[in-house]
């Protein structure tokens, strides 16, 4: 797929911003962590403001933990860590917290962006499910 989107997108500058049309466009909020063992965020959508209330520009440098609070689910959390850790995807929902504090139950996908065999970098893929 990376081959015929070079192609047709003119290239690897092409395809990098045909990639950023459609994060900042979806529907679903989009975060970016880097590889770090913190995973700081690098990338964060318009929609994951619509979502969590933070503002994009804001959380960059951050971690995902900010959406955390004590209605969290530790088990979930410990599931998403081992899978990071494995280099695996992650599936699952919890109850997050907005920037005003507000609960709302987030189902996220998160999945290693690789370079070869490297991971560089996560992306999570997150909507709001039925509220609390």
């Amino acid at each position: 797929m990376a081959g015929a989107l070079n192609k047709v997108m003119g290239g690897e500058a092409g395809s990098v911003a045909l990639l950023q049309v459609l994060a900042d466009n979806s529907f679903d909020s989009v975060l970016i962590t880097d590889a770090s063992a913190d995973g700081r965020i690098i990338y964060a959508n318009k929609a994951f403001k619509k979502l969590t209330g933070h503002d994009p520009a804001a959380v960059i440098g951050k971690t995902p933990r900010i959406l955390q609070g004590p209605g969290t689910d530790a088990k979930v959390i410990a599931r998403l860590s081992s899978a990071l850790k494995s280099g695996g995807k992650f599936e699952g929902r919890a109850i997050n917290y907005k920037k005003d504090g507000t609960p709302f139950i987030m189902y996220w996908r998160v999945l290693p962006i690789k370079t070869g065999r490297k991971i560089t970098a996560w992306v999570a893929i997150q909507r709001e499910g039925a509220s609390i």
